[in-house]
């Protein structure tokens, strides 16, 4: 019979809790422990629960609960990530899911998610909005080159002609400029630089800032997360000047080689994006094949499934007064709202 345990901030058990997602074939780099830290850093709870048998880990479970009068009131596995869910044998799983429905109807929630990058075999309600990109990477730059779709291909030729080059940065504030302009644009709320940071700082050794600059201008950027010889461009844009200099096209391309020339790493994760939407149907340019994700869900208190996509009628106004405010304003903001956008 499995043990059921939660994992505190800080615990010792942190360092058992990595050894086992290191070890685990389906993890993802959301199933490391740090993640704790920077979600409780954004005032969040956090239910790290993980099933021990002999006094081994056995399975992981991360959750978080966000509430919100606007978003509503989840436990999710995990917020600010695209993966999540248990981890171990089925049994483990259907273990640490049922503790999992159990603490949400203690606590009394809408509903609880669960972010699996695969499907299960259980009873919860399985809904598939986004999709994942993946794909290997070849040895060289010329290959890598050769392996994106014609089109794609003749675009990242053209902004290899622009006049661009890149930094690896060891600080956020060039890219949170240009971030936090992207993601204005699009009118979607920006976290604050301080989340940014303590992502970096927990997570040192697995993450990494590259900026495209025209001359000495920061034009696009991009932090990364490399876990399992993998990269996986997590918040990226760029500014206004971005398109026509193709420099979002030149920083992933570049990103590419950077990645399998000087982090060894075989493959590259290009991040979900909605079905059917703008950002979906720019990665199949590349030439990867989307793989739709099947997030999971016990509803508690709710009665239907939860939609807080941007496509959602009621968010359209918001989004376009969003997009209208100045930079400066929407940095202010932005992070008392990106908060809640778990």
């Amino acid at each position: 019979m499995y043990q059921l345990n939660t994992l505190s901030l800080m615990d010792e058990q942190a360092v058992a809790w990595d050894n086992f997602v290191n070890s685990c074939e389906e993890a993802t780099f959301f199933h490391l422990s740090g993640w704790q830290q920077v979600i409780a850093d954004t005032g969040h709870r956090c239910y790290y629960l993980y099933a021990t048998e002999q006094n081994n880990i056995v399975g992981v479970l991360p959750l978080a609960r966000v509430k919100s009068l606007l978003f509503g009131d989840a436990l999710v596995s995990t917020p600010f990530c695209v993966y999540g869910g248990a981890l171990g044998s089925p049994a483990v799983k259907r273990f640490l899911e049922q503790a999992a429905v159990e603490l949400a109807t203690s606590l009394n929630v809408h509903h609880l998610e669960l972010r699996y990058k695969t499907a299960q075999q259980n009873s919860f309600t399985t809904r598939s909005q986004h999709a994942y990109f993946a794909s290997s990477l070849a040895e060289t730059p010329e290959q890598i080159l050769a392996n994106i779709k014609k089109k794609q291909r003749a675009v990242v030729r053209q902004a290899l002609n622009e006049p661009l080059n890149f930094t690896l940065d060891s600080n956020t504030d060039d890219f949170y400029q240009t971030y936090s302009e992207s993601v204005r644009n699009l009118g979607t709320p920006v976290f604050s630089k301080a989340f940014f940071r303590k992502i970096s700082q927990v997570f040192p050794e697995h993450t990494e800032i590259l900026t495209v600059r025209q001359q000495q201008k920061a034009v696009s950027s991009v932090l990364s997360f490399y876990f399992k010889n993998e990269v996986l461009p997590y918040y990226g844009g760029g500014t206004f000047d971005a398109k026509s200099l193709k420099s979002n096209d030149y920083m992933y391309y570049q990103l590419m080689c950077h990645a399998r020339i000087n982090k060894n790493c075989s493959s590259y994760d290009f991040g979900r994006s909605k079905l059917d939407s703008g950002a979906y149907h720019y990665k199949r340019h590349w030439g990867m094949t989307p793989v739709e994700l099947p997030y999971q869900y016990h509803l508690v208190k709710a009665n239907v499934l939860p939609d807080v996509s941007p496509n959602n009628p009621k968010y359209q106004l918001f989004i376009k007064l969003w997009q209208r405010l100045p930079l400066a304003a929407s940095q202010w903001l932005g992070p008392k709202l990106s908060r809640y956008l778990g």
